[in-house]
């Protein structure tokens, strides 16, 4: 076990303590069990904001590590470990969580037990996700989370909930499929390397191996391994054209389901894009980039024009999922510090932004259960403030300054444009396009005359719709004023990831105040110091 406590695994297994709790619960006793799911799911949040003062600003490398042996052959390891990339991550998703349990405090009446066990194992697989530096831990966590996921889908979606559970797993098991190769593909040649006396499934024992060329691998089985791993990333973000299956998964999901899918199950891709395919695999990486970057500008666009033409208010939400997380994508694959802090930017804004545009769409659904744009026009009137926070939702994600929006989609523009700006000139058609989608989106639904008798006496938004909607507009608020608390405690773990990629490359983000390019490379090499030590012991 390593300095740091036992934090990390509170963060992941408090979660299933609690839906453990409401197993034990009456199934009938609704009010008590969304109690104490709402009581679990906010003092994993309060838990998750203690992790904020470990990780030192301008400190890369791994912090609050927990290591321990868990199956001696073959050698798996419990290895736990934060940074400030996956650092927001996990507190996106526990502040989402308790948000989708007020979210479904009325519109869940059926199964509610089950319900919430769901979500709060579902919690556990993501957290899990973000934590797990033991390459085979990760892959457990990142298959615990698919299936409360699917169930949620399953079970509490609306028409064709089974085709889009079904589907969804599809999609995500043939990824996983394509992983677990490379994992195990690496396993072995760290056993090769080690003539099968240090095999590991660690993942900076593994980073260390390569660079330092213990494990040396050719062009052609680089760019395998790494299509091995980015595939299964690919699917999840979703990625132009493996996208199809997340519009019915949104569409049929209940509000909470698809509150965390965009919140931030779809960051579990980028995130394993930022954490494996870039420091594992930089020369198949550089060579991918520019088919990578064109995949992700044909979703920008791609999915703001299908945003554009959709009649289903929540398909539009869906697609334009699609077209934000290309700009994550595109940030990724710039390889430049501004560009990559835009990216971790940009998966927290679209967490927020997205999530509270779902929350809005279900409140729409509980008044009148339908998702058509066309049956409904002139809400403003009956529904002022639900009105007033769409707009403002609407805003944040289309890039309007000083909401959360603008600051990811600037820094992936900006860091590219100094790369390739190229790709930043068409890139930068999406947010063009999204201001089109959502402005004329808003305009039929609450502007115009009321056509149908049933908009004139819908209830405006109640006292818990308002907390909920309160505390994502204060977030999207803070979050477009105060950047530079996340940016700075982002830098110098992109930077860390840039340095593998392209170690020649000079220190490229402005430095924060106390923050030297040489605390970076000490914490680094303290880091590399730690991975020796555990190659050695073995």
């Amino acid at each position: 076990m390593l300095p740091g406590g036992h934090l990390l695994s509170v963060l992941i297994f408090f979660p299933a303590v609690g839906a453990l709790a409401l197993l034990l619960l009456r199934g009938d006793d609704h009010k008590f069990i969304r109690i104490i799911a709402l009581i679990v799911s906010l003092a994993e949040f309060l838990f998750s904001l203690l992790v904020i003062p470990k990780v030192p600003i301008g400190a890369a490398g791994y912090h609050l590590e927990e290591f321990a042996k868990w199956i001696s052959q073959p050698p798996i390891n419990y290895h736990l470990g934060v940074d400030g990339i996956s650092l927001f991550l996990v507190i996106l998703t526990t502040f989402l969580t308790p948000i989708s349990v007020l979210a479904s405090w009325k519109s869940i009446e059926h199964r509610v037990k089950e319900f919430f066990v769901m979500l709060l194992m579902l919690e556990v697989g993501v957290v899990g996700v973000f934590l797990s530096l033991d390459l085979f831990l990760f892959f457990l966590f990142w298959e615990v989370m698919l299936i409360p996921m699917a169930l949620l889908i399953g079970v509490w979606g609306h028409e064709r909930r089974v085709y889009a559970a079904v589907k969804f797993i599809l999609y995500t098991m043939a990824g996983s499929i394509f992983m677990l190769i490379g994992i195990i593909w690496l396993y072995n040649a760290t056993g090769v390397a080690t003539n099968w006396t240090a095999a590991t499934f660690d993942l900076p024992t593994i980073q260390l191996m390569l660079q330092n060329g213990s494990i040396v691998l050719d062009q052609r089985t680089e760019m395998l391994l790494f299509l091995a791993f980015f595939v299964a990333f690919a699917i999840k973000v979703p990625l132009f054209p493996l996208h199809t299956w997340l519009p019915d998964a949104h569409v049929e999901a209940p509000t909470a389901g698809s509150v965390m899918l965009a919140g931030v199950l779809l960051k579990m891709g980028t995130y394993g894009m930022i954490r494996f395919c870039l420091p594992l695999f930089p020369g198949a990486s550089h060579r991918a980039a520019g088919w990578v970057a064109a995949l992700a500008i044909i979703g920008i666009i791609y999915g703001a024009l299908v945003a554009m033409v959709q009649p289903n208010l929540k398909k539009l939400v869906a697609y334009s999922s699609v077209s934000h997380l290309g700009f994550v994508v595109l940030g990724i694959f710039a390889f430049h510090n501004i560009s990559m802090q835009g990216a971790v930017y940009q998966m927290l804004a679209h967490g927020i932004s997205t999530g509270a545009l779902f929350l809005l769409v279900g409140m729409l659904y509980d008044r009148r259960h339908t998702f058509e744009i066309s049956e409904y026009g002139g809400l403003a009137t009956p529904m002022p403030k639900l009105a007033a926070f769409f707009l403002f939702v609407a805003l944040s994600s289309l890039g309007l300054p000083m909401l959360n929006g603008f600051v990811g989609e600037f820094l992936v523009l900006l860091g590219t444009y100094q790369r390739h700006w190229q790709w930043a000139s068409w890139a930068a058609l999406g947010v063009i396009l999204s201001a089109c989608y959502l402005l004329w989106s808003y305009q039929r639904v609450f502007f115009g005359e009321i056509t149908q008798e049933k908009n004139r006496t819908l209830p405006d938004i109640s006292a818990r719709e308002r907390w909920i909607l309160v505390t994502m507009a204060v977030v999207t608020l803070w979050m477009g004023i105060g950047s530079t608390f996340i940016t700075a405690r982002t830098a110098a773990a992109a930077q860390s990831v840039i340095d593998e990629v392209e170690p020649q490359r000079p220190y490229e983000a402005a430095a924060p105040n106390g923050f030297t390019p040489h605390a970076k490379r000490d914490s680094s090499s303290a880091a590399k110091a730690i991975s020796s030590e555990r190659l050695g012991s073995r």
